[in-house]
């Protein structure tokens, strides 16, 4: 799986003018499922999440983590983060998952998110958001965890 998170001071996804989803202080994660991607990728970009170290103490260090801070993650799927742009100038997007199963990954960790952080707000899969956000720093970093090799 692939991600980019933005540490934001708030983020809302607005989808035909209406907000669907929306945050203070917290983590904007863009999500995208790539082929392959199970579960356990699914788990593992999430504890990731919830425990990097990002925010900062009393000193001015980045050393607090999102669930340290209390604040909130809203998740927006983004299946473009698997563009391959080597062959040219139009994005390639077959490493991105199948529509199903992009949304079935994505449903899952929005399920999981919610059963282990108390604020998590989304966007609307397959629809065209509009992502607003103050970020915070700026601190934007990209994540992947890839498959699991057995």
């Amino acid at each position: 799986m692939i991600s980019v998170l933005q540490r934001v001071r708030e983020a809302r996804v607005d989808v035909d003018g209406q907000t669907v989803g929306a945050i203070g202080q917290g983590l904007l994660v863009l999500v995208c499922a790539e082929r392959d991607d199970t579960e356990a990728e699914a788990d593992r970009l999430l504890a990731k999440l919830l425990k990097l170290r990002i925010f900062s103490d009393d000193a001015g260090k980045m050393n607090k983590s999102v669930q340290d801070v209390g604040g909130g993650l809203l998740l927006v799927s983004q299946f473009t983060l698997a563009a391959d742009t080597a062959g040219g100038n139009r994005p390639s997007f077959t490493q991105a998952a199948a529509p199903d199963e992009g949304r079935r990954l994505y449903d899952y960790v929005v399920a999981r998110a919610r059963t282990l952080h108390p604020v998590v707000a989304t966007g609307q899969f397959a629809a065209d958001m509009q992502v607003h956000l103050i970020n915070d720093g700026p601190v934007t970093i990209p994540l992947r965890m890839a498959p699991v090799v057995q």
